[in-house]
């Protein structure tokens, strides 16, 4: 690990990554999704399942399926989604702790929205420590693992890679961000599509508690 002791860069993916995957925030969002595109294409909600995770495997986000092929209304989709109940987030004081201690720049970089970025680290109480929220909306809708928006946040926030970290649960996402010189650490987990790929090469490290890891990475300097 000594290697990321000149670390600069910090980027978190949001969900599942920044609070723990048990919460499940993400089936509400999951749910939304189904009664939205249900609604929209006046299907089932079995017949929208199914529409939905092809459309994820596909195109990497259903959002973005759903925008190829209706052009559905882009910041309906995300806000109808995103309007999940939070309230059993609880405050992470120990995570809140260990990002304050991180020398350099910290992003958040979600293929949601920056409001569900918002509400969701409000709620964890870490919602002033980063330097900007990177959503699926600045990169004009491209999803992760998409090498463009990978790009685009270096670009915009002038990152180094050879000096960068990628916190991510979907190991997937995490090839792109190698490929482009920076440090991978999956968040592990066992949904399997999150975790296919997850004993790949382009994974630096892995980790079951990222408060955990942040500290040992501290603890280095």
């Amino acid at each position: 690990m000594k290697e990321l002791k000149k670390i600069k860069y910090w980027l978190f993916d949001l969900d599942n990554t920044l609070y723990d995957g048990a919460t499940k925030v993400f089936d509400q969002v999951d749910k939304k999704m189904s009664k939205f595109i249900s609604e929209k294409l006046n299907v089932s909600i079995e017949e929208a399942r199914k529409i939905q995770k092809n459309y994820f495997h596909e195109y990497n986000t259903t959002l973005n399926g759903m925008i190829k092929n209706h052009k559905i209304d882009a910041d309906e989709f995300l806000e109808f989604v995103h309007d999940v109940d939070l309230s059993f987030l609880k405050k992470d004081e120990f995570l809140e702790s260990e990002i304050t201690k991180l020398i350099g720049k910290k992003i958040i970089f979600t293929n949601g929205s920056k409001a569900h970025a918002t509400n969701v680290t409000k709620r964890i109480g870490i919602d002033n420590l980063f330097d900007g929220v990177f959503d699926i909306v600045e990169s004009d809708f491209i999803p992760k693992p998409s090498i463009e928006p990978y790009k685009k946040i270096i670009e915009n926030y002038k990152i180094e890679p050879q000096y960068c970290i990628f916190f991510e649960d979907i190991a997937r996402n995490l090839k792109p961000a190698h490929e482009l010189g920076m440090k991978t650490v999956w968040i592990k987990n066992d949904e399997p599509w999150a975790a296919k790929f997850s004993d790949s090469d382009f994974i630096n490290y892995k980790t079951d508690n990222l408060a955990k890891f942040l500290k040992e990475i501290n603890e280095l300097k």
